[in-house]
C-alpha cells in the first residue's frame, strides 16, 4: 500500500506561482498512474491533472491548461504540480492520488485507490 504526502502549498497573490510535490513511499512508484485533485470551499473534489506511469502522457482540466504542469520523477518517487498564473478560484486543498495497475488513470476520483492528506493553496486577489 502506497503512502502519499503532499507539500508545497501556501498563500500566494493572484498571478503568482506555487509548486506542489507529492512523495510516495512505494518502491514500485513507477507502476502507479498519478493524479492531482482539488477541493475548494463548499465545492466537490475535482480533477486537476493526471500523468501516466512513465510520465509520457499528461492530461488537464480545461481551467488549468496552459497554467499548470504535472510531472513525475520515478527515481525520486515524486509527482509534482507546477502552478503558474494562479487565480483566486484556484484556492483549494490539493490532493495527489495514485492508481496501481494501469498506464494512466482518468479524471474520476473513484478511479484512484490511494490519496494523500492534502495541502492548502490559497490565492489572494
Amino acid at each position: 500500500q502506497v503512502q502519499l504526502v503532499e507539500s508545497g502549498g501556501g498563500l500566494v497573490q493572484a498571478g503568482g506561482s506555487l509548486s506542489l510535490s507529492c512523495a510516495a513511499s512505494e518502491r514500485t512508484f513507477s507502476s502507479y498512474a498519478m493524479g492531482w485533485f482539488r477541493q475548494g470551499p463548499g465545492k466537490e473534489r475535482e480533477f486537476v491533472a493526471a500523468i501516466s506511469r512513465s510520465g509520457g502522457r499528461a492530461y488537464y482540466v480545461d481551467s488549468v491548461k496552459g497554467r499548470f504542469t504535472i510531472s513525475r520523477d520515478n527515481a525520486k518517487n515524486t509527482v509534482n504540480l507546477e502552478m503558474n498564473s494562479l487565480k483566486p478560484e484556484d484556492t483549494a486543498v490539493y490532493y495527489c492520488a495514485a492508481r496501481p495497475g494501469t498506464v494512466v488513470a482518468g479524471y474520476r476520483a473513484y478511479e484512484y485507490d490511494y490519496w494523500g492528506q492534502g495541502t492548502q493553496v490559497t490565492v489572494s486577489s
